[in-house]
């Protein structure tokens, strides 16, 4: 109820103040766990994707945000759970591999950092090893128009036009369970590649 209410409400602000729009929501699966990815080029990008979608969406967030008085417990109780930045924080993946497994969307950032806005990173591995090994699908979104909001060198957020694009789910060969570096390498740039279509579909259209 919380999550939903909170959802709704900062739908509603995306709507007002960036003039927001979403397209291809339906493209995430009804049911059945997910991986939603992708591009990454504001804080603003988490709330983004889960405003979205229909579904919830769980996310890792790193560690030290939960010790922070009110935040934690919010992040939390949106659907945030801690991961360990340095180094691959194995309890972190493994829970991400059960909440999908079990059913459930788990949003991530192939690229592992932030970026401009204006070219994409190279992807890390991780997005498409969660996949493989919960034999999920991967469902590509680009984000345009976040990287306007806080500009650097300012501090309050602008008014600036923010466009979503959700594309078909990307599934993976049932045998890839057990991905090799190759493989990995290939789906992680398949991708980012679908992203980046649709990203310029979305700048297109601004």
């Amino acid at each position: 109820m919380f999550y939903q209410f909170i959802r709704g409400l900062v739908r509603g602000c995306f709507r007002l103040y960036f003039r927001w729009e979403v397209c291809g929501s339906e493209h995430l699966p009804v049911t059945g766990g997910a991986l939603l990815a992708a591009n990454h080029v504001s804080y603003l990008d988490p709330p983004l994707m889960g405003c979205a979608v229909a579904r919830p969406v769980h996310f890792m967030a790193k560690r030290e945000l939960f010790n922070i008085p009110i935040l934690g417990w919010l992040i939390r109780h949106l659907n945030a759970f801690p991961v360990q930045q340095r180094g691959a924080d194995r309890r972190a993946l493994r829970q991400a591999i059960e909440m999908l497994r079990s059913g459930q969307v788990v949003g991530i950032f192939p690229e592992g950092t932030r970026g401009n806005g204006k070219i994409l990173l190279k992807p890390q591995p991780g997005c498409v090893l969660l996949a493989a090994k919960a034999q999920v699908p991967i469902v590509p979104m680009a984000i345009v128009g976040a990287e306007n909001v806080v500009p650097k060198g300012k501090w309050f957020p602008r008014p600036a036009k923010i466009k979503v694009f959700i594309g078909e789910p990307i599934h993976l060969p049932v045998d890839e369970t057990r991905p090799s570096r190759e493989a990995l390498e290939e789906y992680s740039q398949l991708v980012m590649e679908k992203i980046g279509e649709l990203r310029s579909h979305a700048i297109s259209g601004i």
